[in-house]
């Protein structure tokens, strides 16, 4: 009997052993992963805010408006960094989207020395994003350009007709919600729709003349949706010089006055809690230490969010769309 006690005993002072070192390893792992997440964010506590550094953001895919990536150039703008590259791999986007970046950037330039690089492809929204520098850098291969705006939209009228089906509706004027895809484009619809296209796209060449000192010669050769070489792209004006980031901070040096050997720093603009790998491993050290095991192995394979690039843009657009591509 006194030693089935004992037993007893031992197992429960394993258990509050185990228990409290569980515990111990949750609260470390969650202050490790706020400790993070506050280093990581865009303003935090990191080096690239500090004066020694510059800073690199990147602009990739679609260009949509989004208030966050507003915020984070903000905050850029009231940090330390003593200059700033911004790498630019878009096809563009909304044009909404594109002239609400263009004005971030603009504002983060008077604060800041800041000059553009262009990866692969600055078009159409892309574009308008690289002109708020003043001095834009591409790679002989990049493509640049696609001055230009569109809008689209499906027409299912003559598949309605195929399958029986008919849309009815009860709308206050012949131009509300049209254009709606359930009917052929009155013309009056497609009247209306030029005339926005028309605005946008004189809003469009108006900001490349003014920002690219181009007189209305040289802006009929380049604004009619092509893109063009970065090769090409160095004689129609539309970029000031070939080459990569290294061009960028000899640049700066040279034009700016920053300090040669300032180490070049990512500035995440809109950085996912779980697209943080040491984040996602910290989550599942927290899991382990609370023996959820099973949860742990799935954050470690998946993560915590899922990036989808979401291709439902809406309203006017600037965008680069060759014919044939998904």
């Amino acid at each position: 009997m006194s030693l089935d006690s004992d037993v007893i005993v031992d197992r429960r002072r394993i258990r509050r052993k185990l228990t409290f070192w569980r515990v111990a390893a949750a609260l470390i792992a969650i202050g490790a992963i706020i400790a993070v997440a506050v280093i990581a964010a865009p303003g935090g506590r990191t080096g690239l805010t500090a004066a020694g550094s510059i800073a690199r953001i990147n602009i990739e895919g679609l260009i949509r408006s989004d208030q966050e990536r507003v915020e984070a150039l903000e905050r850029l703008e009231k940090s330390q960094a003593a200059a700033v590259i911004v790498h630019i791999n878009s096809p563009g986007g909304t044009t909404a989207g594109s002239e609400q970046l263009y004005d971030a950037l603009t504002r983060l330039k008077a604060k800041k020395p800041l000059v553009v690089v262009v990866e692969g492809l600055a078009a159409s929204g892309g574009y308008i994003t690289a002109i708020a520098a003043d001095h834009i850098i591409a790679q002989q291969s990049s493509l640049v350009g696609s001055i230009g705006v569109l809008f689209q939209f499906p027409n299912f009228s003559e598949l309605l007709k195929t399958v029986g089906v008919k849309v009815e509706e009860v709308k206050s004027s012949p131009l509300k919600a049209a254009p709606n895809g359930f009917e052929p484009t009155s013309p009056e619809a497609r009247a209306a729709l030029d005339a926005l296209v028309k605005d946008s796209y004189a809003w469009f060449r108006g900001l490349v003349k003014e920002r690219r000192a181009m007189d209305d010669a040289q802006l009929e050769k380049v604004a009619d949706g092509r893109v063009f070489t970065g090769r090409q792209a160095v004689d129609l004006k539309l970029i000031d010089q070939l080459g990569d980031e290294k061009s960028a901070v000899a640049w700066l040096v040279a034009q700016k006055g920053v300090k040669a050997d300032l180490p070049v720093r990512d500035y995440k603009l809109t950085p996912r809690f779980g697209d943080l790998t040491f984040l996602r491993t910290a989550a599942a050290i927290t899991f382990d230490a609370l023996g959820l095991s099973a949860v742990a192995r799935q954050i470690e394979q998946t993560g915590m969010a899922q990036a989808a690039d979401r291709l439902g843009l809406e309203g006017m657009l600037a965008l680069w769309h060759p014919a044939g591509a998904n």
